[in-house]
């Protein structure tokens, strides 16, 4: 099969809403083919319109980050159409309550630990391979501060793994590639923040738009 090398290509998983909806939107309006990944088939379409509006494209895929097969299916798709990644955003994450360390719900930690954790250690050897084939591939994680905070046990515990293993492959691909970000957004008004912080004053948080203006200027 013939594979389309004329526009970057960024995978990103999580792509829905939040920040990851901004990245999708803004790197689409500098030309980048996006592929969005998440589990909302309606939040996907309503982004692809977003996109082409602003001249871009997009290539949605309604899935689970935690369904292997169909990731796995997913990436070889990408690999037969493109050959490569140029951009892996992973943006996708479950936002467990919040609760005492004494009073975690199991299930709540089950799932949590398969999306935040779990799913990152299956992608990132099928993402590698993508990543590697393009010129100047990068994976880009999203760190925050909740480790270790209080009420934080599950949410905060299972991000802080996930950047752990971020950071072990970021050493161990550092001459060898790809190129591993790792960035800290400033609190933005998200879903999943307002579940965390429903008291807060919104206004003064930072856009997801103008955080994505930031990330995409760095990369």
């Amino acid at each position: 099969m013939t594979q389309d090398t004329s526009e970057k290509i960024a995978l990103i998983t999580g792509a829905s809403r939040g920040l990851g909806a901004a990245l999708a939107e803004r790197l689409g309006a500098q030309g980048w083919h996006i592929i969005a990944v998440a589990r909302t088939t309606g939040a996907l379409e309503e982004l692809d319109d977003r996109i082409k509006e602003a001249g871009g494209s997009a290539t949605l895929a309604p899935l689970d980050v935690t369904n292997e097969n169909a990731m796995r299916h997913l990436c070889r798709s990408v690999y037969d159409r493109w050959g490569r990644v140029d951009l892996w955003a992973h943006a996708a994450i479950h936002a467990a309550p919040m609760s005492p360390a004494g009073h975690m719900a199991l299930k709540d930690l089950d799932k949590t630990i398969a999306t935040n954790i779990r799913a990152t250690g299956a992608l990132i050897p099928m993402v590698e391979p993508l990543l590697r084939a393009a010129a100047a591939g990068t994976a880009l994680f999203f760190d925050d501060a909740t480790g270790g905070k209080r009420f934080f046990g599950t949410f905060g515990s299972s991000k802080a793994a996930q950047i752990a293993m971020a950071r072990s492959w970021q050493h161990e691909a550092a001459k060898i590639g790809p190129r591993i970000l790792i960035d800290t957004p400033a609190p933005m008004p998200t879903a999943t923040r307002a579940r965390f912080f429903p008291g807060e004053e919104r206004a003064k948080l930072t856009p997801c738009a103008t955080e994505a203006a930031r990330i995409v200027a760095s990369l």
